[in-house]
């Protein structure tokens, strides 16, 4: 099957898995697993990666680590718990990025389940948008939520499958359909994959991408399964083009026994 790029705002991807790039054990198996990945699109959280985490300057900048002619850098919030500290990270993201615009905006609610705190995520979302910002949201699996954050104006809405980190895999696919059937923009999971067949499972959904980092970082061997994700996205993303056979309670034959003697 020939390669199905896709849109996110402005921006034209082929490959439907972004990648994050925390958690790995250095910066080498990093760039090896990212590039078995296949992916186009690399989450840094501007704050712990490139700003340096909890005020301290980082020795080595990630940034330096990755081609900037082969991915597309997607900077992040995460570690953002209101909406004021979100929206100047996307600032400070632009201006070390030369004017990129295209960000992932995640504001969470507390620091044990990361869930997002929706409220701050309304806030910062409406004031990037009017900064002429291109935001990828991270949100609950609340088809009203995404709808409304859709109509906000952002240009993927991303919910998520299972806390960040969990590896629980998709916990509610019903509300995940629900927003992909009333969705206009792209819809990437976002949080809660943990091996191939979630992966698979999301796209077979009819999403448009998944987006993930511990699943590949904490693997016990995670090039491997950074391999095995893009894989997976490619096979669902098939077999969700093929359309799947109806669920029947009982089978037939592969081979019909009509005008058999």
């Amino acid at each position: 099957m020939a390669v199905e790029s896709f849109q996110v705002g402005p921006f034209e991807f082929a490959s439907r898995l972004f990648v994050g790039t925390g958690k790995y054990a250095d910066f080498d198996q990093m760039v090896a697993a990212l590039d078995a990945s296949g992916c186009q699109v690399v989450t840094v959280a501007v704050r712990r990666d490139v700003l340096g985490g909890d005020g301290q300057a980082k020795p080595q900048n990630i940034l330096d680590y990755l081609d900037k002619e082969r991915y597309t850098i997607l900077p992040n919030t995460a570690g953002c718990y209101d909406a004021r500290s979100a929206v100047r990270t996307c600032k400070l993201a632009r201006e070390l990025l030369g004017g990129h615009d295209l960000v992932k905006l995640e504001v969470l609610g507390d620091e044990k389940t990361l869930f997002p705190d929706i409220t701050a995520t309304l806030e910062a979302a409406e004031e990037l948008i009017k900064d002429d910002f291109k935001v990828m949201v991270y949100t609950n699996d609340d088809p009203i939520m995404a709808k409304r954050l859709e109509d906000m104006g952002c240009v993927s809405v991303m919910p998520l499958a299972a806390p960040i980190g969990s590896g629980l895999g998709i916990r509610n696919p019903y509300n995940i359909l629900t927003i992909v059937e009333n969705a206009a923009v792209p819809i990437i999971v976002d949080a809660g994959v943990g091996t191939a067949s979630d992966a698979a499972i999301a796209m077979e959904l009819g999403c448009d991408g998944v987006l993930m980092n511990t699943a590949i970082a904490a693997a016990a061997h995670p090039v491997l399964m950074a391999s095995a994700m893009n894989k997976a996205i490619q096979a669902g993303r098939e077999a969700y083009l093929a359309g799947r056979m109806p669920r029947k309670r009982f089978g037939s034959a592969s081979s019909p026994l009509d005008g058999v003697f």
